[in-house]
């Protein structure tokens, strides 16, 4: 193990030794202040040892004392301690602080952990270790993990959060190697029961109700006129099923958008199972002056009195059934699990049919996504020799092992500044990876997070890696239209302001880097946001696609959004999307590409293959652009990011897929990790691991009495290798998109 620069000088053996016993590793120093206030400072505020406060009622949870953080002016102040040279560098701690707060009439607030990191360039990180709700009636426990993956000259680690006046207190913080635990077994499913409905009488037949139950008081009754067949994302899933009797459910005197019926479920699921949902739904006019624009219509779970979404959709008053569909896992034992329907504004009666909810078998889901590939992503391949002994043929055949050592399908990753220091991630990106993009360090909060101050220093120091081991980059993202990620400064500008720092931005980014970026992400979560639009005009986000494309014409201009996929989001429905990239069309702008985010929870195949289906009549290229899966068990998250993979490979309108990081403490969801935070591959990187392993061909057998040999395989780079009676040939060749069979002519006249 590497050391740090200023700890003492020993061997690594004495070095591993002294670091298998935790309780001499003084991470931190006077962890429970039994030497007063020593190794501790306030952050530009006091800090005071007590005994007790408020009249006795604050007392320490353990020991004699704690300190508080007081005379705070600024969120960021509070108690630090400079753990410079005490950590070893690429090793895992886990923080555990108990921590409350006190005065300036505040009952809670949030506590977080932060370090700040000086770099030997000068420059400061701060790195956000974990948070917690705290109270001024309680001491609570924040628990997080932080690894330092460079050398920096100085660290320090502090507490922060609450609003100035607010005192922070502290009754412990203690800093250990975090050791990795061992994985969950893979779930074991007996009588799974794969596309079985759990849910009762969802055709509510014979006129019953039964055990449907209404929340609040509004009233079920029985409708006919429903679709006949299952919704077309189950029947993806179902296959062949017989005809539906056509009845519905028919909620009407509904006074609350919360208002419809239910059904208890909680026998009928089983732990880390995916089950999807899907249902006819539709909305007629209820009592005179209800609402006529578009209504969200929600199949929800109360699990535990947990809101858990089961697909959402938009949907406007009408004749018209619409197709409603999501997913949904539970990873730990719930009491009480509730399905109902919910969404429209009072008033409006809600009509539901064929509600089903099954678990899928997603394994089988992949074993048809491996027949499809097949058509999609591969090429028919003739070697054809010339310069064959044929007089030895007949005695010695010649043998042919071709195997292919690169996929060119783009399978890509986040990556960030810090990660870059750390050689053992830089090891595992660049042999896995061909493409890249970049967290946060080209967007422009962190480019010119002060105006006028534009530091591109990360951006640049990432691009060389990645330039220098042949990683193509996206560009993430020029702008980014939700308002809470838009900088104050620039939040704070005129009209006409404004205008000029967009196109300042506009033309810093795209002159600087000129054929550097394959694509661009221009206005990110337009369907979220609307901050530029709102300060400048519907024109604007035209104008931002035009003005980069006339800077840089080489890069494919994307828009990027989220929940596109899943069914969670009606605000992000494929069918917005469309129109979102129609309108810009209308307007002039060159959108090259469809990104689909790809945060997405308990994946089911039908779904997102029914999004990539609409999504390309655009005839735009579609990327994931920045996929990433979450369990508990990681062989379920493996099997969460295989599904997606194949999802994505198998679908001729997608071409390219990116994942939002890899590797622990350097993601922005928790339990989604394919390394561990010491470099351990965890159950689902070896899952992934395994998919890319598939993606590559390999055929092997004689050559043919027209001297050629033939197979089917993916595009890439291959080498063969002809076994001959002269020896052994060795050639490469690479294959390319194309829809004629590919011929590659191999001389073995020169052995």
């Amino acid at each position: 193990m590497e050391k740090n620069t200023n700890m003492n000088h020993t061997s690594d053996d004495d070095n591993d030794k002294h670091h298998t016993n935790e309780e001499q590793e003084k991470i931190i120093l006077n962890p429970n202040f039994e030497d007063g206030l020593n190794n501790w400072t306030g952050r530009a505020c006091k800090i005071v040892l007590h005994e007790s406060m408020d009249g006795g009622k604050i007392v320490p949870l353990s020991g004699k004392v704690f300190a508080a953080a007081t005379q705070r002016k600024d969120t960021w102040n509070g108690i630090q301690q400079e753990i410079s040279g005490r950590y070893q560098r690429k090793r895992v701690y886990e923080v555990t602080a108990v921590v409350r707060i006190f005065g300036n009439n505040v009952t809670s607030a949030t506590v977080q952990a932060t370090l700040w990191v000086l770099n030997a360039n000068q420059r400061e990180q701060y790195i956000v270790i974990a948070n917690v709700q705290a109270t001024d009636k309680n001491w609570v426990e924040l628990k997080g993990k932080f690894v330092i993956q460079g050398s920096p000259s100085r660290v320090i680690l502090y507490l922060e959060g609450p609003p100035s006046g607010s005192d922070i207190l502290l009754n412990s913080l203690v800093v250990k190697h975090a050791k990795r635990n061992r994985p969950s077994p893979p779930p074991f499913y007996e009588n799974p029961g794969f596309g079985v409905n759990i849910i009762e009488n969802s055709e509510v037949v014979n006129g019953a109700t039964q055990p449907w139950f209404t929340l609040g008081n509004c009233k079920l009754s029985v409708g006919q006129g429903a679709p006949r067949t299952l919704p077309p994302m189950a029947r993806d899933t179902l296959g062949p099923h017989k005809p539906l009797g056509g009845n519905y459910i028919l909620v009407t005197n509904r006074t609350q958008t919360w208002m419809g019926p239910a059904q208890m479920i909680t026998d009928k699921l089983k732990l880390f199972l995916t089950y999807q949902v899907s249902a006819w739904v539709k909305i007629g006019v209820g009592v005179s002056g209800s609402s006529m624009s578009p209504q969200n219509v929600n199949i929800a779970l109360r699990v535990d009195n947990q809101w858990v979404n089961g697909g959402q959709i938009e949907v406007t008053v009408g004749d018209t059934w619409h197709e409603i569909g999501g997913s949904f896992r539970l990873e730990k034992q719930p009491q009480n699990v509730m399905v109902y329907v919910q969404g429209p504004a009072a008033g409006i009666d809600l009509m539901i049919a064929a509600l089903q909810i099954f678990p899928v078998d997603r394994r089988e889901r992949v074993r048809c996504l491996k027949r499809q590939v097949d058509q999609v992503r591969k090429r028919d391949i003739v070697l054809k020799f010339s310069g064959l002994d044929e007089d030895s043929s007949d005695l010695f055949p010649y043998i042919v092992k071709v195997k292919q050592t690169y996929n060119s399908f783009p399978v890509g990753t986040c990556i960030n500044r810090t990660d870059i220091d750390n050689e053992d991630f830089v090891d595992f990106f660049t042999k896995n990876f061909n493409w890249a993009v970049f967290g946060n360090e080209l967007k422009w909060y962190s480019t010119e997070a002060e105006r006028g101050k534009v530091n591109y220093q990360d951006a640049d120091d990432m691009l060389d890696l990645c330039i220098g081991n042949n990683i193509n980059v996206r560009g993430h993202c020029i702008f980014w239209e939700v308002e809470s990620t838009v900088q104050p400064w620039v939040q704070q500008l005129n009209k006409t302001d404004l205008m000029n720092a967009v196109q300042r931005r506009l033309t810093d980014l795209l002159t600087r880097y000129k054929g550097k970026f394959k694509h661009y992400d221009v206005n990110n979560e337009m369907l979220h946001g609307s901050f530029y639009q709102d300060k400048l005009g519907k024109g604007v986000r035209a104008l931002m696609f035009n003005i980069a494309h006339k800077l840089d014409p080489s890069p494919l201009l994307f828009v990027n959004d989220y929940h596109v996929e899943d069914g969670d989001d009606s605000r992000s429905s494929p069918e917005k999307y469309i129109k979102l990239v129609l309108d810009l069309e209308a307007q002039g702008a060159t959108v090259g590409g469809i990104g689909i985010q790809g945060h997405i929870d308990s994946p089911v195949g039908a779904i997102v293959c029914s999004a990539l289906d609409k999504l390309s009549v655009l005839g735009r290229p579609i990327w994931f652009t920045e996929l990433d899966v979450s369990s508990s068990n990681e062989y379920v998250r493996g099997e969460d990011l295989e599904v997606m993979l194949w999802e994505a490979f198998a679908h001729p309108a997608v071409e390219g897929i990116m994942l939002w990081g890899f590797w622990e403490l350097s993601m922005s969801r928790e339990n989604a990790n394919l390394v561990e935070g010491e470099g351990e591959v965890n159950e689902a990187g070896k899952r992934f691991l395994e998919v890319k392993q598939e993606w590559l061909s390999h055929a092997y057998g004689i050559i043919n009495d027209e001297s050629e040999f033939t197979f089917k395989g993916y595009h890439g780079t291959y080498a063969v290798e002809i076994c001959t009676p002269a020896g052994i040939v060795l050639k490469t060749f690479v294959v390319e998109k194309g829809d004629p069979p590919l011929i590659i002519s191999i001389d073995l006249s020169s052995l």
